[in-house]
């Protein structure tokens, strides 16, 4: 049994430091691709058929798919190349994942009403992942 738990440790050690190891070494090659800021807005909560979004990866996609494809767009959002893309917002799900953005950003994008940034990183053309905060 305790051979086993140690396995299972050394497991789970080996495959976070491999996680970390492959986050820093993606940082060497990657890079900054892109940076907005955007207003979430009432309209940016809810999905084209009128569904109210629950995630803040949804609420993002949404303001992207506000502002590039129906022109719906809160007052001072900055526009962005990256996000153009249709298949650049299918990936926002993961590379937020992959990404970083606190649980009270989290939160307040869910209510909205409120002002995020969004540094997107990658390399030639395809973004990793995305860092989001919120601020006033």
């Amino acid at each position: 049994m305790r051979k086993i738990l140690f396995i299972l440790l050394g497991a789970v050690v080996f495959c976070g430091t491999a996680n970390a190891q492959a986050r820093v070494t993606a940082t060497h090659r990657d890079g900054l691709i892109e940076s907005y800021r955007a207003y979430i807005g009432e309209a940016d909560l809810y999905n084209s058929k009128g569904a109210r979004l629950t995630q803040p990866w949804q609420i993002i996609r949404q303001d992207r798919a506000n502002f590039h494809q129906y022109g719906v767009r809160d007052r001072d959002d900055q526009s962005d190349s990256f996000f153009a893309d249709p298949a650049n917002r299918q990936a926002l799900e993961q590379m937020l994942r992959n990404g970083s953005m606190t649980r009270d950003a989290a939160n307040m994008i869910v209510r909205g009403n409120v002002w995020i940034d969004v540094d997107i990183y990658g390399g030639q053309g395809t973004g990793r992942w995305i860092d989001v905060t919120v601020s006033d």
